[in-house]
């Protein structure tokens, strides 16, 4: 996915969930669209710097929309993180149809939102339905992971996530159908390596994720790759798998 061309400024603070007043490199706080519900935990980060997409749209009321902050790593460098949830979707997609992701390449058919209606259960949706004449049907729900713990690892979720919990039941009742069901962990922080579910943030979730990958849920991990010109990023593509650990627990460092 290619940015437009992004400003660099410093994170003043995060508010109301959707604002982010930023400082830019000319002196002007502006403030920003957040285009993130979640907790932000560990990349709301005041102090830090950021990148913003300009808008000239007269319809809205923002003219920046917050794209990526970068936060200092172990070894003095800075990792680039994605805090627009609505991003990962389209990186994985467009991941997808290049035929990037391995072991998900090869269907015929791409289907976004794909609508999944279970015996005595109320329709869900999950993000993407793959289809293939010889290869059937596969269903991919993409969770975002930008939560790098003190201990150095990646965990998802970063709050208690009850919606993210019934996608795993709607995923493993297609799987005990028959169909292959997968959650695509999209890795959208550079300095995480690895990824286990947060069972110290929501044991719900993390127990859920390790009884239905038992049951034939396929549980896949990619990194985001940050593409940058000139030290400004310009893109970010879905990479490298990075492996999940589901057994992990976080001890605090």
């Amino acid at each position: 996915m290619d940015y437009p061309e992004l400003v660099p400024g410093v994170l003043l603070r995060r508010y109301k969930r959707f604002l982010a007043d930023v400082r830019l490199a000319d002196g002007r706080e502006v403030t920003a669209h957040c285009p993130n519900t979640g907790s932000m935990r560990a990349v709301n980060v005041s102090g830090c710097r950021v990148w913003l997409a300009p808008s000239d749209d007269p319809k809205r009321k923002l003219a920046w929309t917050w794209e990526l902050i970068e936060l200092p790593r172990p070894d003095g460098g800075v990792a680039a993180a994605s805090v627009h949830t609505g991003r990962a979707n389209r990186i994985v997609e467009e991941a997808l149809r290049a035929g990037r992701v391995a072991g998900l390449d090869g269907y015929a058919e791409l289907k976004r939102e794909a609508r999944v209606a279970l015996d005595g259960e109320k329709a869900a949706r999950l993000d993407f339905r793959l289809d293939d004449p010889l290869r059937g049907t596969a269903f991919v729900e993409v969770k975002q992971v930008t939560l790098r713990e003190s201990d150095g690892h990646g965990y998802f979720p970063d709050a208690v996530s009850e919606r993210g919990r019934r996608h795993l039941e709607t995923l493993a009742a297609l799987a005990a159908g028959g169909q292959r069901a997968v959650l695509l962990f999209c890795v959208a922080h550079e300095g995480i390596a690895d990824v286990a579910p947060a069972a110290h943030l929501d044991p719900a979730y993390a127990a859920t994720l390790r009884r239905v990958a038992g049951c034939g849920v396929e549980v896949l991990a990619r990194r985001c790759e940050v593409v940058r010109r000139d030290g400004v990023p310009v893109a970010i593509r879905l990479g490298a798998a990075l492996p999940v650990d589901l057994e992990r627990s976080f001890i605090s460092c």
